[in-house]
């Protein structure tokens, strides 16, 4: 499928048997290094107490860069995580082997599927040579490694591999029959994404930051000649949202924020850059050509609350809507190679629904039903658009994918879902349930609770809650299949999932209500949430229940926030690559990512005195409960340093403060041993910091 339904961050691939090479005219000599030098453990240590005091506020780095490199290697060896006790990680383990691959690229004739699955620890691809087969591993080996496309004629893969979670990703060319990955273009400190490869299956379009690290330039590799060059060198996060092959044209997106972009059209044979619309808006615009000649198809929020799917015609510059005025997004938007049909999903309070539309009509088609399913979304379609993959899961039903022949009408399935000694049966279904903001705002969570934690159950003290904060901020908890919260449910947690204001998924000004400065008038939502839970869920003799907090990402740093910020509304945290600086987060985040969090945190100059005070480390005196900071070393998103200089400050003040610092992850844990620390520590954490002790 083309166009929309690419992840934001699509990591890509390659083909034939070549060397590696060099698309740039000239080697990436711009490229910075991560820092100039490396701090020793005392000045890492010493630096990160500075911005302890909440008097003074943080206002410069107090370390330099990221990446392991920026990290001296006895800090490494002093963090580095322990094996767990064999009983808990017997656990853990257990609940990872329930698991099945989500999605899928079909083969041109349907008979062959292709996917990415980490059943071996780490991420690989896979092939299927029909419904419900054996799967064989085609890409082995440590490092994460997707699929991107499949060639039109079907002889290639374009697969990505990223090393150490660095999130530097290189794009390889793999045999659909297997073999050696051959090199696209893979190297240090450049992120290579792939956009899109020809009908004729001989050219693949790339996007990398190999000229300037904070500005994507666009390349064009021949599988033929096994020969590339740069076309497009404007300044600026470009990519390709979709192409005109007849016409020789480029529709290009230039991203302006987090969530914003502007739309161009590429002349190749002219070299001419046309600005369609978003020029001067900071709004966000997902596009890709419609059927009709001069049509594009626009999915945004402009017009409205929800985004919604519109068209956009050459000369009038007006949108005419497509889909119907509800309130509920438009999560996504992508089409077959031939523009046959449409494929939409909705975004319905976290539920998924998938649409489909004829692409000349634009009127909704009939698709197979699908009861009882939490979400519901269609994946990729083959070359010639007669088959679609569809993935359909529940909170009690591991995600399983389909393929639709829209000739026959057959829905077949291909994936067998793993769930060896699980009853998934059993799994605790989330309840969509609401706390009160101290303003009234209703905030909805999802609530998973184990049996006898129901709400007026009898016992003798009231159950432990786990408030478990997404990521984003731009993020949603959804509702379905979860392993994860199924871990803390079986160790007696209520496992509760807000959507803060922030979130996405319940109109532009919810989503909106936390961007910059304005965060200071929502960050309260997180302490809301406890108050409620210490309140409401009380027991019997109105004994408040203990409640942890625990993130990643931005979730980590409202984990961070909930500790400090709201020091006494939790009783025990547990951060995962989470800011604890937002000054000096900004200051070495990765060059790529600073341009488009601007938009979401704040400029750095502008708006540093909210900056300031939304930081943890401005709090930190108030902090007193236990906390346990887990970070990876090779973070390009959230720097090493941030939990470093937080553990280190706590430490100082006698704080209950435990550092994790996985070696070998980035910006959350990849591989399945780390993984199994991640969630055990985790879990061991709050059991010994919520539970009574024995």
């Amino acid at each position: 499928m083309t166009g929309a339904m690419k992840p934001r961050h699509l990591s890509l691939v390659a083909l034939a048997a070549l060397s590696p090479l060099s698309c740039a005219p000239k080697e990436p000599e711009a490229i910075p290094p991560v820092t100039t030098a490396r701090p020793t453990a005392t000045t890492v240590a010493s630096a990160a107490a500075a911005p302890a005091h909440a008097a003074s506020a943080p206002s410069s780095a107090v370390y330099a860069g990221h990446g392991a490199e920026s990290v001296p290697p006895e800090l490494l060896a002093k963090y580095a995580p322990t094996p767990l006790p064999s009983d808990v990680s017997r656990r853990i383990q257990a609940m990872l082997d329930v698991r099945a691959p989500v999605g899928g690229r079909v083969s041109p004739d349907g008979k062959n599927m292709y996917f990415a699955w980490n059943v071996t620890g780490t991420f690989q691809v896979w092939k299927l040579d029909g419904p419900r087969r054996f799967p064989v591993q085609l890409t082995g080996g440590e490092d994460v490694t997707r699929l991107a496309s499949v060639t039109p004629d079907g002889k290639h893969l374009l697969v990505s591999r990223d090393k150490k979670g660095e999130e530097n990703p290189g794009l390889y060319v793999l045999s659909a029959d297997g073999g050696p990955l051959v090199e696209i273009m893979h190297r240090p400190k450049v992120q290579v994404f792939f956009e899109h490869v020809t009908d004729d299956s001989r050219y693949v379009y790339f996007r990398a930051n190999a000229l300037k690290s904070d500005s994507y330039a666009l390349y064009r590799y021949d599988l033929v000649e096994k020969k590339g060059e740069t076309f497009f060198t404007d300044d600026g996060l470009w990519s390709i949202e979709d192409h005109d092959e007849a016409g020789k044209k480029l529709l290009l997106s230039k991203a302006t924020g987090a969530l914003t972009s502007e739309k161009y059209e590429y002349d190749e044979a002219t070299k001419k850059l046309t600005p369609l619309f978003g020029q001067n808006e900071k709004e966000e615009y997902q596009a890709m050509y419609g059927a009709d000649p001069g049509e594009i198809l626009v999915r945004t929020a402009k017009l409205g609350e929800f985004r919604r799917v519109y068209r956009w015609k050459r000369g009038s510059g007006e949108l005419s809507p497509v889909t119907p005025d509800v309130k509920m997004d438009v999560e996504s938007m992508g089409h077959d190679r031939k523009r046959l049909r449409v494929y939409l999903s909705y975004n319905d309070g976290g539920y998924t629904r998938a649409r489909a539309l004829d692409a000349k009509t634009l009127k909704e088609l009939e698709i197979p039903p699908f009861k009882d399913m939490d979400h519901v979304s269609f994946g990729a379609a083959s070359a010639d658009g007669r088959y679609v993959t569809l993935a359909a899961s529940s909170a009690k039903k591991p995600s399983v994918t389909w393929l639709y022949d829209w000739n026959t009408k057959a829905l077949v399935q291909w994936f067998v879902p793993s769930t060896p000694e699980v009853d998934v049966s059993r799994f605790a279904a989330p309840t969509l349930e609401h706390y009160p903001a101290r303003d009234g705002v209703k905030i909805p969570m999802f609530v998973r609770r184990p049996a006898g934690c129901e709400p007026g159950a009898s016992r003798p003290a009231p159950c432990p809650v786990v408030v478990h904060f997404h990521g984003g901020p731009e993020g949603q908890t959804r509702p379905g299949f979860s392993t994860t919260a199924q871990i803390f449910v079986d160790a007696g947690f209520v496992y509760v999932e807000p959507n803060v204001r922030g979130s996405d998924g319940y109109g532009k000004s919810w989503l909106h209500a936390d961007d910059g400065p304005r965060r200071l008038d929502v960050i309260t939502d997180i302490e809301d949430a406890s108050k409620y839970v210490r309140t409401a869920w009380a027991g019997a003799d109105k004994t408040a229940p203990k409640v942890g907090i625990m993130g990643g990402s931005y979730g980590g740093y409202s984990t961070l926030v909930g500790m400090t910020m709201f020091a006494g509304a939790y009783d025990a945290g547990v951060a995962i690559v989470g800011m604890s600086n937002l000054v000096s987060f900004l200051q070495n985040t990765a060059p790529y990512r600073r341009k488009l969090r601007a938009s979401e945190y704040g400029d750095l100059d502008k708006d540093r005195d909210a900056l300031v005070k939304l930081s943890p480390v401005t709090h930190i005196d108030k902090l007193s409960a236990p906390l346990l900071l887990i970070q990876g070393a090779t973070d390009p998103r959230v720097p090493v340093g941030e939990a470093i200089q937080m553990h280190d400050a706590l430490e100082k003040r006698g704080v209950t403060t435990k550092l994790i610092i996985f070696p070998d992850e980035g910006h959350g844990s990849q591989k399945r041993e780390n993984k199994v620390i991640e969630l055990g520590r985790t879990v061991e954490f709050f059991e010994a910091n919520l539970k009574p002790k024995k």
